[in-house]
């Protein structure tokens, strides 16, 4: 009852994936250094944080096991 209350009443709106990852970011303390090991250089990183490149489905997954 309580997760079809939520959902009708309580939706979160659609977010972008960059718009996501700079939150997680965020909330967890976590600067542009931090995420070499998912991205695999600094370089990578810089790129997606900044829109000229896409996150790729290794990078989905390296941050889904990051974040949990």
């Amino acid at each position: 009852m309580i997760e079809d209350f939520e959902e009708k009443r309580y939706q979160l709106p659609r977010a972008k994936p960059l718009d996501v990852l700079h939150f997680l970011m965020d909330q967890h303390g976590l600067k542009q250094k931090d995420l070499v090991d998912v991205f695999g250089t600094p370089s990578i990183v810089s790129e997606v944080l900044s829109g000229k490149r896409e996150l790729n489905k290794d990078h989905i997954k390296r941050l889904s096991d990051r974040f949990h």
